[in-house]
């Protein structure tokens, strides 16, 4: 007995009418996807949770696949062209706070003999 199509996605007016459907005439999960013909329960449980957690709009939203996790997305190019402005203003910086730290030492050196 073939249980609806695999990978077959379903509109989101679809999604909506199925869950309204379920709770107007207190419907099982069951026989809510016999009498609609989707795949299996556990999808109406989904789409009946984001209903009631997020609203019927929610239902609308792509969910399918896992997550990004990888590779960051690209920065817009006058986000990338400040952060280059300040990677340069900073090793200037850096720059020079090494040769005042250098010029310090060496004032404290000629000090140092100067007592001796």
């Amino acid at each position: 007995m073939s249980r609806g199509k695999p990978n077959k996605r379903y509109t989101p007016e679809f999604k909506k009418l199925v869950v309204e459907t379920m709770m107007e005439e207190k419907l099982g999960y069951r026989e809510t996807a016999r009498r609609f013909e989707v795949r299996g329960a556990q999808q109406i449980i989904n789409w009946e949770r984001t209903y009631l957690a997020e609203g019927p709009e929610a239902l609308a939203i792509e969910r399918r696949g896992r997550g990004s996790s990888g590779r960051p997305r690209k920065l817009p190019k006058e986000g990338e062209e400040d952060l280059l402005a300040e990677v340069q203003r900073l090793r200037a910086e850096n720059e020079y706070l090494k040769n005042l730290q250098a010029l310090v030492l060496e004032d404290e050196r000629r000090q140092h003999k100067k007592r001796w």
